[in-house]
């Protein structure tokens, strides 16, 4: 590798300023190089073994909502309990609910005192139906909302703790 450090006659005597790019692109070629081998090393995917439980049993208290969506002639249908209710109808029953699970707990309220929601979804309910509640319930304040199925035929699993 040779330096310039001006031109060959007499007359100019100022130094050169132009760059040598050629040790930037060598440097720029060993950069990527390294980063081509060790990209694919870095970005790989964790071996899980997923749980092969098909049903969990739940428990539910009784402070908890259980609401059932389906859909009939296109519309959704929300039922609180055994109560068909209308979006509006439903926000303020849950905003009621915990209005009245705070008022009665006050300044000791914990996290698992918030009651959840169970919906029970039937199987041909467009996402729009059951997004559109889960929507509102957290809008209502619940944090946890939950899904209930019906396990499969051939008995119920469970998960090894």
């Amino acid at each position: 590798m040779a330096m310039s450090t001006g031109g060959g006659s007499a007359d100019d005597s100022t130094p050169m300023s132009d760059i040598n790019t050629t040790p930037l692109v060598d440097v720029m070629l060993v950069l990527l190089i390294i980063f081509l081998i060790a990209v694919p090393v870095v970005i790989q995917t964790v071996k899980l073994e997923l749980p092969k439980v098909t049903f969990e049993p739940t428990t539910t208290k009784p402070e908890n909502v259980a609401l059932s969506v389906r859909a009939v002639d296109g519309q959704c249908e929300v039922s609180w309990n055994m109560t068909k209710v209308n979006h509006e109808e439903l926000l303020e029953k849950a905003v009621a609910k915990l209005k009245g699970v705070v008022d009665r707990l006050g300044s000791n309220l914990t996290a698992d005192d918030i009651p959840e929601v169970h919906i029970r979804g039937d199987v041909n309910t467009p996402y729009r139906c059951i997004g559109g509640t889960v929507y509102t319930m957290q809008m209502a304040g619940f944090a946890k909302v939950g899904f209930i199925s019906e396990p499969p035929p051939g008995g119920v699993q469970t998960r090894d703790r």
